[in-house]
C-alpha cells in the first residue's frame, strides 16, 4: 500500500502541475507512445535476463506492492518458534527435532506459528539448518558457515532481480527518445499539412520523452530501490534465523536462543525487553 500511495502522489503531482500550467491531461494520452516504450522495455528486460530472474522480479514486485513479509509480527513468531524448539531440545534431546524437520506440515510448533510454518522459504531454511544438527555432531562455526553460504545465495538472487529492474529504469529515458524520434518522423511526413495537425504530432512526439523520463525516475527506479530495501530486510531476517539455529546447536537456554536471534534483526522489528518478558516470562 505504501508503494501504491507513493506512485499515486508522483502521478497526481505531475498531472496537477500540468493542469495548473494550462495543459490538458488528454494531451498526454497517446497509445502509440505507451506501446513503443512499454514494448521496447519489456523486450529488453526479456533479452538481458534469464527466466529465473524474471520470475523472481515478478514475485518481488508483487511482494513489494503487498508489503514486507518480514516485519515485527513475523520476527516475534520466529522468536516464539525458536523458543519452543529450544525448549523441546532441552526437555527431550536433539532427536526430538527430527519430527519437526522431516514432516514440518504436521509439526505442532510450525502449525501454531503460521507466519513461520506457512512461509516455505523460512520453514525450509530453518528445517535445513536444524537437520544438520539432528544428523550428527557439528561444530557451531562450521554450521554458521554453511548457513551464511545459503544466505549469500538468497542475497545474490535478490540483488539480481532488483538490478534487472534498475537497468530497465535506466533504459526508459532512451526508449522515450526513440518514441519521440519516431513521432518526429511521423510529423515530417505531414509537414505540408495544417499547422494545428503538425503541432498535435509534435506534442505527441514530446510525450514519448516525457513518459520515458517519468516512468524511469518516478516509478521504476523507486520501485527497484524499494525492492532492494525489502531484500536487505529479508536477508537480515534469515541471519536472525541462522543465529537461532547456531544457538540451539550450542545448547544454550531457550531464552538465550531468543536473545541471540533478537540481536540480529533491525530495531524496527525488534521487540522490547518488556515485550519479551510478556512473551516468555
Amino acid at each position: 500500500m505504501v508503494v501504491i500511495a507513493g506512485a499515486a502522489i508522483v502521478l497526481g503531482s505531475v498531472l496537477v502541475g500540468f493542469s495548473m500550467a494550462g495543459g490538458k491531461v488528454a494531451a498526454l494520452i497517446h497509445l502509440s507512445e505507451f506501446v513503443t516504450i512499454g514494448g521496447a522495455s519489456l523486450g529488453a528486460l526479456i533479452m538481458m535476463n534469464p527466466k529465473k530472474i524474471i520470475v523472481d522480479l515478478i514475485r518481488g514486485i508483487l511482494q513489494t506492492l503487498k508489503g514486507s513479509a518480514f516485519g515485527k509480527a513475523t520476527c516475534v513468531e520466529l522468536f516464539q518458534t525458536l523458543y519452543a524448539l529450544a525448549r523441546q531440545v532441552r526437555q527431550d534431546g536433539v532427536l526430538a527435532l527430527d519430527g519437526h524437520v522431516t514432516n514440518p506440515n504436521d509439526s505442532p510448533i510450525f502449525r501454531q506459528y503460521a507466519k513461520i510454518g506457512g512461509n516455505h522459504h523460512i520453514r525450509d531454511f530453518l528445517c535445513d539448518g536444524l537437520a544438520l544438527i539432528v544428523d550428527g555432531s557439528v561444530e557451531s562455526g562450521q554450521l554458521a558457515g554453511w548457513l551464511e553460504e545459503e544466505i549469500a545465495v538468497i542475497e545474490r538472487e535478490h540483488h539480481a532481480a532488483a538490478g534487472a529492474l534498475a537497468k530497465t529504469a535506466d533504459a526508459l529515458p532512451g526508449f522515450g527518445i526513440v518514441a519521440a524520434v519516431l513521432g518526429i518522423v511521423v510529423t515530417m511526413q505531414a509537414i505540408g499539412g495544417p499547422v494545428d495537425e503538425i503541432g498535435y504530432k509534435v506534442g505527441a512526439a514530446l510525450v514519448g520523452t516525457f513518459l520515458g523520463i517519468l516512468m524511469a525516475y518516478g516509478f521504476f527506479a523507486p520501485l527497484a530501490g524499494r525492492m532492494e530495501a525489502l531484500g536487505e530486510q529479508e536477508v537480515t531476517f534469515f541471519k536472525s534465523v541462522a543465529a537461532g539455529i547456531v544457538a540451539i546447536n550450542d545448547g544454550v537456554s531457550p531464552k538465550d536462543v531468543v536473545t541471540r536471534a533478537r540481536r540480529v534483526v533491525g530495531t524496527d522489528c525488534r521487540p522490547s525487553q518488556a515485550e519479551l518478558k510478556q512473551l516468555f516470562g
